[in-house]
């Protein structure tokens, strides 16, 4: 277990030998990159049987001192950690992989891999930290990585606008993530994980509740930022600018992920404050419903996608805020495979059609039978549709919050995975089934693209058996340390979460293919609720109206005013400046000049006259000397 620490620095040594040898390796840059993810896997893998026979790993050293704190960094791996490490190093290398030939006629290919190897070793970083300030730190390493990876065609303005709109709005959710980091450590004196048990908490809650619970809501707000949870949530649609396979990355298991891991992991500290568990569940149950809800009318196969995973990551939010650890953790990996096959199955269709409206689609099965096939695998598990890995993670949250004696919650999680199996197979059917609407010349995606898709596709059904009852819940008993968490099956939950799914894949096939120009109508007839959707409840033109515009007005008055009164004050300044200058260079030059060389022309006009004197005659010399004494002579008299 001491070799743990290796794990990141696999994609940072790949990373640093693309950086430096980019030009020189060229194509093979791509294959150094899988290397360093695919050795992290292998890694990985040997800690995660360690941890699953039982071990844990804490390691650290002393990195600050200040005063009397000592601030230290290290490694922790426990479940939760073999868990990420898992999604991370898996779902990671497979998009490696699938990026070979998606992006190989790319002029950046070798600044690509370097990118994704470093955005890698972040993510690697962040989940084997033992320490919040540490944790922080590669926090921000991804939100870097992210804004290079999202704005990578960066000569397209709206790629750019995006990278930009993912690092502003990410980054207002980390300025509060930091000052709860700061009173987190003002209230109880430490930023280690594993300080924080449940007594260590409890005794620190009576001292100072309101402050801990105040640390709690910042810090999710800084998961709100990187897991796209309301109201932070716009950046993520518009980062479908990027690459399809950073889409995969970001929304799958790395970036996205992060939010719902730092939650999870704090998760000792949030359910001792019942209020902060509350804003927790209501923020991700709001977001989950909204975020399906505009997914119903998007036409942008990746757009459908992006709104799904805020979707759910709400769903998972709402989990942990309704204490359900273990099913927003098993959420978090089973999303992780079915996700990241979804978009990469999106992006083997932009590939292979060149185009990204699924209007324009249709009747592609027969032409991408291997795309089609993962793809219908991957919806069905995200509709939660039995015995595929959606639908065990999906009847735990729901189960979670049937249980929570908070109905609201239920039924608002129920109807959300009806919409998600609704929107999922309307994007189906537009796309595979049906015929042609437009002149694509479809074709199938290479094998570099397609066995990843086929990998994942395992995955994504099978995924969810560790924690499904045929194992006895065995993901639930590890996730929480060996201690076994009892789970009842409710019936009607459980009738509730097939009915939903089933129910939302029948009525989108019915309207889609069956009945296609009932939509339409539908449309027509709930014009509001359409257009709510549509305009994606016009949250961006809200921010546009109350952030954007007052700030850039408020930026032009400030630039007005620097222009007329700081820059008129210092331009004025040096405009008197001349003026006194003028004036000092008079007096010097008419003044203090003119009496020096006054004194100068005396000197010289006596000296004239006086030297008409010493003429060197003796009888001059007589001359004077008599009229001198006839002068003394005179005054004597009078």
């Amino acid at each position: 277990m001491t070799f743990a620490y290796l794990i990141p620095l696999f994609p940072l040594a790949a990373f640093l030998v693309i950086l430096f040898g980019g030009k020189r390796l060229g194509h093979k840059s791509a294959w150094v990159a899988v290397a360093g993810s695919a050795s992290a896997a292998i890694l990985s893998t040997w800690v995660i049987v360690q941890v699953i026979r039982g071990a844990t790993f804490h390691h650290e050293f002393t990195w600050l001192v200040l005063g009397q704190t000592r601030f230290t960094f290290g490694l922790l791996v426990d479940p939760l950690t073999a868990m990420m490490l898992f999604v991370v190093t898996y779902v990671g290398t497979m998009i490696f992989i699938y990026s070979i030939g998606y992006m190989h006629e790319d002029p950046r290919f070798s600044r690509f891999f370097a990118y994704l190897s470093l955005f890698m070793f972040s993510m690697l970083g962040l989940t084997i930290a033992n320490h919040y300030l540490q944790l922080y730190i590669f926090w921000e390493l991804v939100g870097l990585c992210s804004y290079l990876l999202i704005s990578f065609w960066f000569e397209k303005e709206s790629a750019a606008n995006a990278g930009r709109k993912a690092f502003i709005t990410t980054r207002v959710g980390d300025i509060g993530l930091f000052i709860g980091l700061m009173l987190l450590f003002y209230a109880t004196g430490t930023l280690q994980f594993r300080d924080f048990t449940h007594e260590f908490v409890a005794s620190k809650g009576h001292e100072a509740g309101w402050i801990l619970t105040l640390s709690c809501v910042l810090i999710f707000a800084g998961a709100c930022g990187k897991s796209a949870q309301f109201p932070l949530h716009v950046w993520l649609p518009d980062a479908m600018e990027g690459p399809t396979p950073v889409s995969a990355l970001i929304h799958a298991a790395t970036m996205v992920a992060a939010g719902v891991y730092l939650i999870a992991r704090s998760f000792p500290i949030f359910s001792h404050f019942p209020d902060a568990m509350t804003v927790v569940a209501v923020i991700g149950t709001i977001t989950a419903c909204m975020a399906a809800f505009i997914a119903l009318t998007a036409n942008d196969i990746k757009k459908v996608l992006a709104y799904s995973t805020i979707s759910q990551l709400g769903y998972m939010m709402a989990a942990l805020g309704l204490g359900g650890f273990s099913a927003g953790t098993f959420h978090l990996m089973t999303h992780a495979f079915f996700k990241a096959l979804l978009f990469l199955g999106a992006g083997s269709v932009i590939h292979g059609t060149h185009s990204q409206d699924i209007r324009e689609m249709g009747g592609l099965f027969g032409k991408m039978k291997v795309t089609a096939v993962t793809f219908l695998v991957a919806s069905l598990a995200i509709s939660g549709v039995p015995p595929l890995s959606g639908f065990f993670s999906k009847d735990e949250i729901l189960l979670a919050a049937y249980e929570s004696g908070q109905p609201v919650f239920f039924y608002a999680l129920l109807v959300t995975a009806f919409l998600t199996a609704f929107y999922m197979f309307r994007l189906y059917a537009l796309t595979f089934f049906g015929k042609p609407r437009t002149h694509l010349h479809a074709h199938e995606s290479p094998a570099v693209m397609t066995v990843p898709l086929s990998v994942l596709a395992v995955f994504s059904a099978l995924i969810g058996i560790p924690g499904s009852p045929w194992m006895h819940h065995w993901f639930q008993t590890f996730i929480h340390g060996g201690h076994a968490e009892e789970i009842h099956a409710v019936p009607f939950v459980v009738q509730c979460s097939i009915g939903a799914g089933l129910g939302g894949i029948m009525l989108a096939l019915l309207l889609y293919l069956v009945f296609p120009k009932v939509p339409g109508f539908i449309a027509a007839v709930f014009k509001p609720l359409y257009l709510v959707s549509s305009n994606k409840f016009w949250m961006d033109e809200l921010y546009q109206a109350a952030i954007l515009k007052p700030a850039w007005a408020l930026g032009r008055l400030l630039f007005r005013f620097d222009q007329t009164v700081v820059d008129g004050v210092v331009n004025q300044a040096a405009v008197q400046t001349v003026n006194l200058s003028g004036v000092k260079r008079w007096i010097d030059e008419k003044i203090v000049d003119g009496a020096v060389n006054a004194t100068g022309a005396v000197t010289q006009w006596a000296s004239g006259i006086l030297r008409k004197i010493q003429t060197g005659l003796i009888q001059n010399y007589l001359l004077l000397l008599v009229l001198g004494f006839l002068l003394a002579i005179i005054v004597q008299i009078l």
